[in-house]
């Protein structure tokens, strides 16, 4: 497969090679010069590492909007 860097040094990433490695809109790339060759790897999402970082489950709103308006209050004292 061949793809033209144009005048920016921009060029189109193949279609067969963005179905294989599944890139889509706003994936990231990581590019790098191994032995004298071009090296482009993509950057996976890692979201599973996040994982338990959200609390979830039954809240107090009025609690809650009673503790952000404090906070509201104090930030501006």
């Amino acid at each position: 497969m061949k793809s033209v860097v144009t005048s920016k040094y921009q060029t189109t990433i193949p279609k067969s090679v963005r179905v294989k490695l599944k890139l889509s809109i706003n994936d990231t790339l990581e590019w790098k010069v191994e032995k004298g060759k071009m090296v482009v790897y993509p950057i996976l999402k890692k979201f599973l590492e996040h994982k338990n970082a959200i609390r979830v489950g039954t809240g107090d709103i009025r609690a809650d909007t009673e503790k952000a308006r404090t906070v509201r209050i104090e930030k501006c004292r």
